[in-house]
């Protein structure tokens, strides 16, 4: 019977072998195609200054975020809900002088205080990149194809990409549909919410047509263009187009323009990847400015559990059983070729019952 004082928190649960190979299996995917494409891996810490973390990207709030006083400093130190922030904080400082573009690559545990009743995990592996000190199409049309390239590796298929205008509102209400400062919030989140009624309450009726130029990419595109009259969306919609363009026929694209929801801290780009069995989104990324220094920037973040989840089954590995007295330099041989290698401890094992496929018998792996 199992004690109570074993069972996990709510939202925590122990990732077994099977579980943990597969999501194993597609960190390493995901980091090799960012490895490949020139992006250098960097580990912050796991918890920092609570200041720190909330003051590097607008919308993060650090009350998600367990915290706990430094007993050396006596200040707030909070367990990172997102790792982005962190790559911010390297960037505003210690590599400060580095050239750029820099491109940065990531992976690492967060957590949460609480989670929603659809994603009730409350620590997920984030893994993702950031290109820093660039915020053109050509960045962005970068970052996008990337994170596609990353989630082919991992073995996904059907990929989807959802774009999205986080700043619309804003800079439609600048000039082209003027609104009042106290009204911009409320259009914001009535067209977030797609609620045609809240939006005509709020003052917004000429925001309607926004409500409706979503879909497929080339279709969405063309009806915001149309509604774009006094051009000031045009260099936004070329971006987007010359960002499609980039990606091509690798991932299917459509547009939302309106879609706030986890777009907190993007500027005038964002984007949301699902893909065939992935409950949810499989990521999320878009362009910032890195809070402290404003310094522009474009990442994505990619939800490795959820993935690992819907990406195929690993291989089974081929574990040859090592008995008593066993040559080493062939055992050596067999894992330079990929095998794995379990040693006979006492006389009383099972082979096949400990997982192995093999026995080494005169210095070659023959089948159980």
């Amino acid at each position: 019977m199992t004690d109570t004082s074993d069972l996990l928190p709510e939202g925590l649960e122990d990732r077994l072998p099977a579980s943990a190979a597969r999501i194993t299996t597609a960190m390493r995917a995901c980091l090799d195609v960012l490895d490949q494409h020139g992006y250098d891996r960097v580990r912050p810490p796991l918890l920092e200054f609570e200041s720190s973390l909330a003051r590097r990207m607008q919308g993060i709030s650090t009350k998600q975020m367990f915290r706990l006083t430094d007993p050396a400093s006596l200040r707030t130190l909070a367990l990172r809900s997102d790792i982005t922030p962190q790559i911010g904080r390297i960037a505003a400082t210690s590599m400060a002088g580095a050239p750029r573009p820099l491109r940065l690559a990531y992976c690492g545990d967060t957590t949460l205080i609480r989670a929603s009743q659809l994603d009730p995990a409350r620590e997920r592996l984030q893994l993702g990149a950031e290109l820093i000190g660039a915020d053109t199409a050509a960045a962005a049309g970068e970052i996008v194809a990337l994170a596609v390239r990353a989630l082919h590796a991992a073995g996904l298929t059907g990929i989807s990409v959802d774009f999205t205008l986080p700043d619309l509102v804003d800079t439609l209400a600048a000039k082209a549909m003027p609104l009042a400062p106290e009204t911009v919030e409320q259009v914001r989140r009535e067209l977030d919410t797609k609620d045609a009624g809240g939006l005509k309450a709020a003052g917004g009726e000429a925001y309607l047509p926004l409500l409706y130029a979503t879909g497929p990419f080339d279709k969405a595109l063309t009806k915001l263009r149309e509604l774009d009259a006094g051009g000031a969306l045009k260099s936004r919609l070329d971006g987007l187009e010359a960002i499609a363009a980039r990606i091509g026929d690798t991932a299917r694209i459509t547009l939302d323009p309106t879609e706030r929801h986890g777009f907190e801290y993007q500027s005038w780009f964002g984007f949301t990847l699902y893909a065939h069995g992935v409950r949810g989104a499989a990521g999320r990324g878009g362009t910032y400015r890195i809070g402290g220094c404003d310094e522009a920037a474009t990442g994505f973040t990619l939800y490795v559990d959820a993935i690992a989840e819907a990406a195929p089954q690993p291989e089974t590995s081929r574990t040859v059983y090592l008995p008593t007295g066993f040559d080493a330099a062939a055992a050596d041989r067999l894992r330079s070729k990929g095998w794995r290698t379990l040693e006979q401890l006492s006389d009383d094992e099972d082979p096949s019952a400990l997982g192995c496929t093999h026995i080494l018998e005169n210095g070659e792996a023959a089948e159980l």
